[in-house]
């Protein structure tokens, strides 16, 4: 009998061996669907009545749902025995071939599809996108009605039209041109807004010998963009318009099958902001000193979680996943092995168990570690995991690329020669895990998660279950103690068995009992019997937890029921001890000790240990998912509002203090006026000791409680905290992350009408633009901020925005604007009393001073600028400003004192662990000795330039380096051959006209 095709890449249909199948109208088309969808994995019967009620459903809905897929059942058996909807808590899945359901089939050929191109297979790739694509028969579930499954519907969609730019872009590669045209003509025609689609027709066009329409094609767009949106083309478009008219576009070339991977280099926007100019002051400014942990080349991450002690471990399980891990002889891959399982069934304790046994025979190198919060709301992204692990592993935040496969090439090549252990928990889908995956044999993964990820290619797959009785007795043992088991020995074997042999559920209960000797256990299981409803729900996944959940939420105590219902609330990944505090507005000295109740009865695990000594915590997440569930039945909207506000506020106090302490008080930067909740003062004063290492401890819960606040309409704290967080996105080079918070606080403020708010953050955003290379549009959000700030008569929002103007202009080689706007921020900054904003205008002025030879003005204003920074204690403000002293030094012949101040600066991005500003300064010592005739001297700094540079992946600061050391090698022409041969390949990428040439140069010479 032939089997069953199931089509959703398009109508819903269903054909068999004497053709379609005819489905019932309705809910058991959405049901059928959602299971077509999920194909051999579990969709939990909630997740089914919301497709088919969204908002409200019925008592009768989970009823009602059965009955479908009982029907569903009949139908489908009826014409097939191969396809089988069976139960598996907490919901059904649908078993068939994959193959015989087209969206299945369309993601395996596209991935296939990939993977062929990567090898360099072009023809055979293109021949299977092609295939892809043919299976879609219109809009995926077109013509049924589910709000949900529309969603899901737009996001497949959205692969379709991925997946013919990708056959488009591969043809091109292989020189296609002319039968793409109408193909390219149609398609934008359809899609008019994908831009990457109009990139590809203007390229068919010019390489089809049709210069004259390729440029009309670009002119199209640029209509239509600016008269449809207000936007202009992207940069990559102007970028083909301007090549089109240098006539430098070059035909592709199809990629060799093992491609050199490019995101080892710095991005080309960020070569451009560090190489502008080859003259020492045209170089970056050190930043600010990060935290004593910043990233070094050798760093080795141990981002482990604390194993759990009382683990009962399976002897069998932990071999073969050990086997999986560290690899069989001759191995010549990645080892990888996936944990997966039902909720509560220890997928991640024992990972972390495993990981812990085998991190220092097996993985000496490091261990690296991610919640991937893959049953949340908002998973973590592949490109936001690699900028963890890349910072981890000693990349600084600035040379990390922005795309997702150059952070996954630099990842790669990072962990080439390394033995390092990934452990990835809780991951929603292999397209989560597949961008994480190292390349280096000697590399192993450890991937937690509820899906089954069976397209994890050569994954040795452990499914958790629950408990045999043996090991749930063994685990009730180690809680409780052995004695008390043992004298209630058959009590104790009713007991597991009533709690379903589940993990967690055990645990929750003999924490009951641990904290109560004078229980029996006979008692507890008449406790649970006596739960009818619950015992019910105990054997069918996740109601399971809820009833053994509310054995212990109502053994709390009131206050600690309520502490428990609003610390749901929060979304951190983590929770420190003052949160507590601040939710009940409870101002005692140790909050911790509102916590601990939750963490005897096991509601809060203790996650890790602060460098206060005081602990964090952490949320189970069907502990959070039930806790949630309290605080909507028992507070109003306005009570959680009150408690958000103070939580946020408590965020709020500590960024702000935070801010204070590294630049010295209140400087530059604007506040709103939402109340603050103080921690106690003690945990303040300790906490910030070193504040910017707690701003990156704290990035992940500072970051989400600015989304937080602008989705619950808390808009003045939401940009107040968004701006605040740039002092550490602007050191740290966090760029997505700022701009990421901002737009969630611009969209929270407008809504709002909030003006001071909304000019706050379009001028942040400008600065963030600036850092970016993107003048013109950080152009005009200065622009449009400094409008509102005029408006409202705002100095210190002004001084900002003419400051970054001001950069704007000296950036591009005006200095006239650029001497005029920084004239009119000082006095706006002096209008604020913002000491710290006039000093940052001085040394910047001052560098225009020095190109102009003014250098008496020149010398003042950065005396000036070093009294201000001393005086208020901010470092890296004076780092910046003495290196500037030594450029001036060194320009006017006092090379002695230039190396003094040079080696005084070094010494300071040192200690702060700022390995860019060690770079530029070991060059900045080269040039000085090379001014003094010391050679020898020079050499050794600029070799030591070259190292420090490419030990971060700064590979254009390092060919930089590269010249400077050939300039001094002419009696080594084998030696300086060898340094400029990379450099060439790195100036002729990064599009370094002058540093190219020269380089040429020297090796035409037989340097």
């Amino acid at each position: 009998m032939s089997p069953l095709v199931f089509r959703v890449l398009g109508p819903l249909q269903v054909h068999g061996p004497v053709g379609p199948l005819r489905l019932p109208p309705g809910r058991q088309e959405v049901i059928l669907a959602a299971l077509l969808l999920e194909v051999n994995r579990v969709v939990s019967t909630n997740h089914l009545v919301d497709l088919i009620w969204e908002d409200n459903p019925p008592e009768t809905a989970r009823t009602q749902v059965q009955i479908c897929v009982s029907r569903l059942r009949k139908l489908l058996a009826g014409a097939d025995g191969e396809v089988s909807i069976t139960t598996r808590p907490p919901g059904y899945v649908l078993h068939t071939d994959a193959g015989n359901v087209d969206a299945a089939l369309f993601t395996t050929l596209v991935l296939r599809a990939r993977r062929l191109r990567e090898r360099g297979e072009l023809h055979e790739a293109v021949r299977l996108l092609r295939d892809a694509v043919t299976l879609w028969q219109g809009d995926c579930l077109s013509g049924l009605d589910s709000g949900p499954l529309a969603n899901k519907a737009r996001q497949l969609n959205e692969e379709r039209l991925t997946a013919v730019e990708l056959r488009i872009r591969l043809e091109l590669e292989l020189g296609r041109y002319d039968g793409l045209v109408g193909e390219l003509q149609r398609l934008v025609h359809e899609h008019p807004l994908r831009e990457k689609l109009r990139g590809q027709l203007i390229q068919a066009l010019y390489w089809s010998g049709r210069q004259a329409e390729a440029l009309e094609a670009f002119r199209t767009t640029r209509r239509f963009l600016a008269e449809e949106l207000g936007l202009e083309p992207s940069r990559e478009l102007r970028e083909l318009e301007s090549a089109i008219l240098a006539g430098r576009l070059p035909a592709p070339a199809a990629p060799t099958p093992v491609p050199v991977p490019a995101s080892v280099r710095v991005p080309a926007d960020k070569a451009e902001e560090r190489t502008a100019a080859p003259e020492a002051e045209e170089e970056p400014e050190p930043t600010a000193p990060p935290a004593p942990e910043s990233v070094r080349q050798d760093a080795v991450p141990h981002q482990l979680p604390a194993a759990v002690a009382d683990f009962v471990s399976d002897a069998g399980q932990l071999a073969a996943l050990e086997e999986a891990l560290t690899g069989r002889p001759g191995r010549t891959t990645v080892g990888l092995a996936a944990i997966t399982g039902k909720p509560g069934t220890g997928k991640s304790t024992l990972a972390v168990h495993v990981a812990h046994m085998l991190s220092e025979t097996g993985f000496p190198d490091g261990q690296l570690y991610c919640d991937l919060r893959g049953t949340t709301g908002t998973p973590a992204t592949p490109e936001e995991v690699l900028g963890r692990f890349l910072r981890a592993l000693g990349i600084p935040g600035q040379l990390i690329p922005e795309s997702l496969d150059e952070r996954a090439e630099m990842y790669r090549t990072r962990l080439a020669s390394r033995r390092v252990l990934v452990v990835l928990d809780d991951a929603c889908g292999e397209g989560q895990v597949l961008p994480l995956l190292p390349g280096s044999r000697g590399c192993a993964v450890l991937v937690t998660g509820r899906a089954r990820l069976t397209a994890l290619p050569g994954a040795h797959r452990v499914e958790l279950d629950v408990l045999a009785e043996d090991r749930a007795l063994e685990l009730l043992s180690r809680i409780i103690g052995r004695e008390r088991v043992a004298g209630e020995a058959a009590a104790a074997e009713a007991l597991v068995r009533t709690v379903g042999r589940l993990p967690l559920a055990l645990r929750i209960v003999a924490a009951r009992l641990a904290a109560r000797p004078h229980w029996t256990l006979a008692s507890m299981v008449q406790r649970l019997a006596n739960e009818r409803h619950r015992l019910d729900e105990l054997t069918h996944g996740e109601m399971t937890m809820r009833a053994s959940l509310s054995l212990t939420y109502e053994g709390l105590a009131p206050d600690d029921r309520r502490l428990l219902r609003l610390l749901s609330m929060a979304q951190a990944p983590t929770l420190p001890s003052w949160l507590a505090g601040a939710l009940l507005d409870d101002r005692r000295p140790f909050p911790s000790d509102l916590m601990e109740p939750l963490v005897d009865v096991q509601m809060l695990d203790v996650a890790g240990v602060e460098r206060t000594g005081g602990f964090r915590y952490r949320f189970h997440e069907i502990i959070r998912v039930y806790a949630r569930e309290q605080l909507a039945a028992h507070h109003t909207p306005e009570a959680r509002q009150e408690a958000l506000a103070r939580m946020a506020g408590g965020w709020m106090h500590l960024a702000q203090q935070a801010h204070r302490k590294v630049y010295g008080g209140d400087f530059t930067v604007l506040h709103g006026d939402a109340p603050r909740w103080e921690p106690p003062d003690s945990y303040t004063d300790e906490v910030l000791a070193d504040p910017l290492a707690w701003l990156d401890a704290e990035q992940a819960s500072l970051c989400g409680m600015v989304e937080h606040t602008a989705d619950a309409g808390l808009h003045d704290l939401s940009w107040d905290l968004a701006t605040s967080l740039v002092t550490l996105f602007e050191v740290r080079g966090h760029y997505d992350l700022w701009e990421q918070t901002h737009l969630s606080a611009l969209a929270a403020v407008r809504k709002a009408g909030n003006l001071r708010g909304t000019a706050a953050i379009r001028a942040s955003l400008g600065s963030l633009y600036m850092s970016r290379n993107q003048f013109d549009t950080a152009r005009q959000s200065l622009t449009s901020a400094l409008d509102v700030f005029q408006a409202l008569d705002e100095p210190m929002g002004e001084a900002l925005c003419r400051r970054d103007m001001a950069l704007i202009a000296r950036t591009s080689g005006d200095d006239f604007s650029a001497l005029e706007l920084y004239r009119r921020s000082l006095a706006d900054f002096d209008r604020a009393g913002d000491v710290v904003g006039r000093a940052i205008v001085l040394t910047q002025s001052a560098h225009i001073r020095m190109r102009q030879g003014e250098t008496a003005a020149a010398q003042s204003q950065l005396d000036e600028a070093l009294d201000i920074y001393e005086g208020v204690g901010y470092t890296g403000g004076r780092a910046r400003t003495l290196r500037r002293v030594g450029q001036l030094l060194l320009e006017q012949g006092r090379s002695d004192l230039a190396v003094l101040t040079f080696t005084e600066v070094l010494e300071l991005c040192r200690d702060s662990g700022d390995v860019i500003g060690e770079g530029h300064l070991l060059r900045d010592l080269g040039h000085a000795f090379v001014i003094m005739g010391r050679p020898d001297r020079a050499r050794d700094f600029f070799d030591r330039a070259v190292t420090a540079r490419e030990g971060v992946m700064d590979f254009s600061g390092g060919a930089l380096a590269r010249l400077d050391l050939a300039r001094l090698l002419d009696a080594e022409p084998g030696r300086s051959r060898e340094l400029l041969v990379p450099a060439v390949e790195v100036f002729r990428e990064r599009r370094m006209g002058r540093e190219l040439a020269e380089a040429e140069r020297l090796l035409a010479t037989g340097y």
